[in-house]
C-alpha cells in the first residue's frame, strides 16, 4: 500500500513538473545594439511616432500588426506613441526565413524564398535550392526546419533627424507561431534601453506556450 501511494504521489509530481516545463519556452536572440544620445538619453515617457520606408507603405495589416507589436515593446522601456507630440520617430522591421538542417553535415540551410513579413530590406531566394529542399531532400536527407527571424528598430531624434538609437535581434528557433516569437524578440532588441551594453550579447526571454 505504502508503495503504491508513492507511487501515485511521484506520478502526480512529474505530471506536474512536467506540466510546468510545458507551461513556458525560451526565445533566444542574438542582439547588438547602438546609442549616440545628444546631449542625452530621452526621458521616461518621451512620445515616439512610427516612420515607413516606401517600401513598408503597402504592407499595411503586416506592418501595422508588426508596429503594434513594437508599440507595447518600446512601452516597458518607458516610451509613448504619441504621434502628435513626438520627439523621435521609430522604423521597425522584421523578417522570417525557415531553415532546413542537413542530417549528412548539420548545416542549415535556405528552405525555398525568403518570407518577408514586414521590413524595407530586399529578400533574394534561390529558386533552385527552394524547389530541390522542397521536393528531394526533406523526404530524405533533412530534418524539420528551424526559423531563422530578424528585427530592426531605428530612432531618430525628429529635431536634428540624426539617428541616435538602433538595435538589431537574430533569433534562429524551431517555433512556429510568429507574432508571440517576434514579440520576444523585440523586447530583447530593447533590452538596457536607452544605453545597451556594447557589442554582440545573447538575449533569452521567457514566454508563454
Amino acid at each position: 500500500m505504502q508503495k503504491a501511494l508513492a507511487a501515485i504521489i511521484f506520478a502526480f509530481f512529474l505530471v506536474g513538473l512536467l506540466g510546468g516545463c510545458a507551461s513556458s519556452r525560451v526565445v533566444g536572440s542574438e542582439v547588438n545594439s547602438f546609442a549616440r544620445w545628444s546631449p542625452a538619453p530621452p526621458a521616461p515617457g518621451s512620445s515616439y511616432r512610427f516612420e515607413r520606408l516606401p517600401s513598408q507603405q503597402q504592407a499595411d495589416l503586416p506592418q501595422a500588426r508588426l508596429e503594434g507589436l513594437a508599440q507595447a515593446a518600446l512601452a516597458k522601456v518607458g516610451l509613448q506613441h504619441n504621434p502628435q507630440a513626438a520627439s523621435l520617430s521609430v522604423q521597425v522591421s522584421a523578417s522570417s526565413q525557415p531553415m532546413l538542417r542537413s542530417r549528412w553535415d548539420g548545416g542549415y540551410y535556405p528552405y525555398g524564398s525568403p518570407n518577408i513579413f514586414i521590413g524595407g530590406g530586399s529578400g533574394g531566394g534561390v529558386s533552385s535550392v527552394g524547389v530541390g529542399f522542397g521536393f528531394g531532400f526533406p523526404l530524405g536527407g533533412m530534418d524539420t526546419p528551424i526559423y531563422r527571424r530578424e528585427v530592426s528598430i531605428v530612432m531618430r531624434e525628429l529635431r536634428s533627424n540624426v539617428a541616435v538609437y538602433e538595435t538589431r535581434a537574430v533569433s534562429e528557433e524551431p517555433w512556429l507561431d510568429t507574432d508571440p516569437v517576434l514579440s520576444a524578440m523585440l523586447d530583447a532588441a530593447l533590452r538596457g534601453f536607452p544605453v545597451p551594453p556594447a557589442g554582440p550579447r545573447r538575449v533569452n526571454i521567457e514566454i508563454k506556450r
